[in-house]
């Protein structure tokens, strides 16, 4: 009979990431694209992220591939309206909640949520009639946060919290 040795668990030896709580609609910032605010649907039901996007229109430049494009980023307003360029970095065919199929390009860019930055993949599709200009999808998610379908920009509350708490202790 040979002997199967099991292999002691690590102690602690790669401690997980806390994740951070967030609600189901956040304020979000795309730095890259100069949108300083927009209010974004967490979407754990869709796998990619989404931007509103109107005016789509690829181009060459220095044999690179790049999307022009122009961002309404206040729900139910056409003002202001940004302009956005960003490198294509694919296109692909996705399914919205409807069923219905699009082809989409997709761009990369930087995302900030609350203290938070880092680089998520975003298709651009026209969401005038939805309801937020911008969804967020959990390959941006994974591993980061944990969404609280009871509450509504958790991040924002937070800092608000920590501004008070600094304010009261200066006194």
């Amino acid at each position: 009979m040979v002997a199967v040795r099991k292999k002691p668990k690590p102690e602690a030896a790669s401690p997980k990431k806390k994740k951070k709580i967030i609600g189901w609609r956040e304020w979000v910032h795309l730095p890259g694209l100069k949108v300083d605010k927009i209010k974004a649907k967490i979407d754990t039901g869709a796998r990619t992220s989404a931007l509103h996007a109107f005016r789509v229109t690829p181009f060459t430049r220095d044999g690179a591939s790049y999307v022009r494009f122009y961002v309404h980023p206040v729900q139910r307003e056409a003002t202001p309206e940004i302009k956005c360029v960003a490198l294509l970095l694919d296109t692909r065919v996705v399914t919205d909640s409807g069923g219905r199929r699009e082809e989409r390009p997709v761009i990369r860019t930087m995302l900030k949520i609350g203290k938070s930055k880092y680089p998520i993949e975003l298709t651009l599709t026209n969401r005038d009639v939805m309801g937020f200009r911008m969804l967020l999808g959990r390959q941006a998610l994974r591993r980061r946060y944990l969404v609280d379908p009871s509450r509504s920009f958790v991040i924002r509350k937070k800092a608000k919290k920590r501004k008070k708490l600094r304010k009261q202790k200066a006194v």
